[in-house]
């Protein structure tokens, strides 16, 4: 069986870490070239970059801020926000991204995903999809430009659409769940696992150890995000590394 990842993620705007709760009320949460240091020699096994407002601010994402990320990792680098185009994309991969993410673009033009699969391989290509519970239909529906913008698509239909497409991975956030430290939504990190055969990354709502066990056992994710517990040092890497490990969790220990 593949290793589980554990996956610190820093949202950034203004070049600075933030952190919010269901992506409103962000607070400072330091240095991102640090955090990034730390992560990476606790043993990390891969670290996401979002550049939270570069849609909704219509520019790319800070080329030199990932630059200076990547300089001092040793770990998978997967970087989103601001995506447009196989220009933005070859310009990320050069400053040291391992992949990108894209989630508005390709909501707005599907058929960038198949484009840059092409282009750069799928392996390099996350689509991030944002989900909230629609209370009408009690179905999970997709939001873009930074969960201000709800669009009327199901989530489990997306997401078979874009591995069809040929996304490599699908990076699923909760809305409901962000920020909140009550557990991931297990049930559409389920629901979405079993509907595509592409690797699920979980995100949204880690705020204990047992919560990451709960989405790997229950949720079928084969990694887990997380923010403010690693940001504001709640729950230390290797120690939730060995926690996993001790209930029978596939995990990579940093020896």
């Amino acid at each position: 069986m593949l290793a589980k990842r554990i996956i610190p993620c820093l949202d950034v705007k203004n070049g600075r870490t933030v952190k919010g709760v269901n992506f409103i009320n962000l607070r400072d949460a330091g240095d991102a070239v640090e955090l990034a240091r730390i992560y990476a020699e606790q043993g990390a096994d891969e670290l996401t970059f979002l550049d939270i407002t570069a849609t909704i601010e219509e520019r790319g994402t800070f080329t030199s801020l990932v630059r200076r990320i990547a300089d001092v990792i040793d770990i998978p680098f997967t970087v989103g926000g601001g995506i447009r185009s196989v220009k933005d994309v070859g310009d990320l991969l050069e400053a040291g991204a391992d992949k990108i993410s894209i989630n508005s673009i390709a909501v707005k033009d599907p058929s960038i995903i198949h484009t840059l699969a092409s282009e750069f391989g799928s392996q390099c290509v996350v689509c991030a999809i944002d989900v909230r519970m629609n209370p009408t239909t009690h179905l999970y529906e997709v939001y873009v430009s930074g969960g201000r913008i709800a669009t009327g698509i199901e989530a489990v239909s997306w997401a078979k659409e874009v591995e069809q497409r040929g996304a490599g991975e699908i990076l699923l956030t909760s809305m409901d769940s962000d920020g909140t430290k009550n557990g991931f939504s297990l049930d559409i990190t389920k629901k979405v696992g079993d509907s595509v055969g592409i690797p699920i990354i979980a995100s949204g709502g880690a705020g204990t150890k047992q919560h990451f066990l709960d989405v790997f056992n229950q949720g079928g994710a084969d990694a887990a995000l997380a923010a403010s517990i690693f940001h504001f040092s709640e729950i230390p890497i290797p120690e939730l590394k060995i926690f996993l490990q001790e209930h029978g969790i596939p995990i990579r220990l940093k020896h």
